[in-house]
């Protein structure tokens, strides 16, 4: 089978990649030519908001089984990094699709950007708060006068709003910008740090306690989950050119093919975490193997099972998201957005025709059954 796809680091190099992508055709606009069928691929980027890893293991499953190719696409995968705003990316023209959080985007259209969430890929949220368990810190209300860690760049608003409904000012605590890893928090210098299930977490749990000389193990931390505190936001999403899909027939048609072979790709992951894991790997992800499947493992929990199918904007979660975004202040008083986003903001309409095509071929969109597998992770995640 030849696949198409292509992933490119966000530095604009191609990464090393063991997926085997014979034949790739070039990119850049028009159609490319499958040499296997004859027929003609679209080309289409997809901008990621991160580094390659499993929190995008079904786009990397969709490219690795052809999926995306089975629906006429020749997908190039881009590579995120710190310094790269996916939005930006795809309102500049230079992606077709962009993979970023709700709450960040809705800032963005409120200053001007025309982009659509078209598939909700995340149905719960990853983020979380963990402090060791001698700290005591197991709810909201807890973290008065502690020190407390947050990323910063959008990655605060549950942490805030969290903090909000437990009546905590901001002024209550210690906050400290937390660096994208866990050693201010290993350290001690934080005791309640921003940690997401798939990774962060992942990286504690790694990590050798000193004072039993073994890896630290889940009863050793409390968490604070922001979907039990009623104050999740809406995290990975599709995102598409909002004036292009109402513009641009074909732009269109791509996007429902696109989601369609996604939700395949993350059926893949789900059925299949350990291949998952390693094409990811393949793909030229630096992280450890251990790590890599805990990560896919732990997405698929926020995937999997689906109240109204893959990919659907549920009512009740977008509500509470724009609510937050509206209703929560930061340190310096400032909400995400001052007023309710228009409604191009997000659209199920063309999630729906993907879902619909995907049952009537089988695929299962809901994965009512879904179990997590058991990930024993490793020293350091290798």
């Amino acid at each position: 089978m030849k696949h198409s796809t292509r992933i490119i680091t966000g530095v604009g190099a191609l990464a090393v990649t063991a997926l085997a992508l014979a034949g790739c055709s070039s990119g850049g606009s028009g159609s490319s030519t499958d040499s296997a069928s004859g027929g003609d691929l679209t080309p289409v980027s997809l901008q990621l908001q991160w580094y390659s890893q499993a929190q995008f293991a079904g786009y990397y499953a969709a490219a690795s089984q052809g999926y995306y190719e089975d629906e006429g696409l020749d997908v190039t995968i881009l590579e995120g990094a710190a310094d790269i705003v996916p939005i930006d990316v795809l309102t500049s023209g230079d992606a077709d699709f962009a993979i970023s959080w709700v709450p960040k985007v809705l800032g963005s259209i409120e200053q001007g950007a025309a982009v659509t969430d078209i598939a909700q890929i995340f149905e719960r949220s990853g983020t979380t708060q963990i402090s060791m368990k001698d700290a005591g810190i197991t709810k909201p209300a807890d973290l008065k006068g502690k020190t407390v860690g947050s990323w910063g760049y959008g990655n605060e608003w549950e942490l805030f709003a969290g903090m909000n409904k437990a009546d905590v000012p901001l002024g209550d605590i210690s906050l400290v910008q937390q660096a994208f890893d866990m050693n201010g928090f290993l350290a001690g210098d934080i005791q309640a740090a921003q940690a997401m299930t798939y990774n962060e977490y992942a990286q504690v749990l790694e990590t050798v306690n000193p004072a039993t000389g073994s890896l630290y193990t889940p009863e050793d931390l409390n968490v604070i989950d922001w979907n039990d505190q009623g104050t999740a936001m809406l995290q990975d999403a599709i995102w598409a050119d909002s004036d292009k899909l109402a513009s641009d027939s074909a732009y269109a048609d791509t996007a429902v093919k696109f989601i369609k072979a996604s939700v395949k790709g993350w059926a893949y992951a789900r059925d299949n975490a350990e291949d998952a894991a390693k094409i990811v790997t393949d793909a030229g992800s630096q992280l450890g193997e251990s790590h890599q499947l805990w990560m896919t493992n732990e997405v698929n929990k926020l995937i999997w099972p689906s109240t109204s199918g893959v990919g659907m904007i549920n009512q009740d979660q977008w509500d509470q998201t724009v609510s937050i975004a509206k209703g929560t202040p930061n340190e310096t008083g400032a909400t995400i957005i001052t007023a309710d986003p228009p409604e191009t903001a997000y659209s199920n309409e063309y999630v729906e025709k993907a879902l619909t095509e995907l049952k009537d071929e089988g695929v299962d969109v809901m994965g009512a059954d879904y179990k997590p597998i058991t990930v024993t992770l490793k020293e350091n995640g290798q």
